[in-house]
């Protein structure tokens, strides 16, 4: 992984990012703020989603709440990305050989595949669970909590590692 990282760094710097990142005392807060913005969105979107998964507030219907939710957090990701280029760019080959870093990516890559099987496997019966939620599904919302907190967790631990 490190050493797609570390050509991941030197592409962003031959086409003038991680420069542009690292020149301005602007950049870096405003891209970190927009990571900030992004990880609310998608931690808020989806950790409410998934904690109703779990079994709280049974009285609202999963699927509303899913379809009203899951897009603000897949914005939030997307801003996440967008605004961690920005921030990898920056400080691209530190971070290419930071273990926190890569634990960092492992985690959110896990994240993402419950998701998405998560999404493969329960999408089309949610509409159904008006009473019992099904313990697999329950332990993939709560995995799915876990993980991406985790992942936040790493990335405020990069700068002390």
């Amino acid at each position: 992984m490190e050493g797609l990282l570390f050509a991941a760094a030197q592409w962003f710097d031959a086409i003038g990012v991680g420069p542009w990142a690292r020149g301005s005392g602007l950049v870096y807060p405003v891209a970190n703020s927009f990571h900030l913005l992004g990880l609310v969105m998608l931690v808020g979107g989806i950790g409410v989603v998934d904690l109703r998964v779990a079994g709280l507030w049974r009285g609202i219907p999963i699927e509303p709440l899913s379809r009203a939710l899951t897009p603000v957090a897949i914005v939030g990701l997307m801003v996440m990305v967008a605004s961690g280029s920005v921030l990898f760019a920056a400080d691209g080959r530190a971070l290419a050989a930071s273990g926190i870093f890569h634990r960092k990516l492992v985690l959110i890559a896990l994240a993402l595949a419950n998701a998405a099987t998560f999404r493969w496997i329960w999408g089309d019966r949610i509409g159904g669970w008006l009473g019992q939620v099904p313990v697999a599904a329950r332990m993939m919302a709560l995995a799915s909590i876990a993980l991406w907190l985790a992942a936040a967790t790493m990335g405020r631990w990069i700068a002390y590692g």
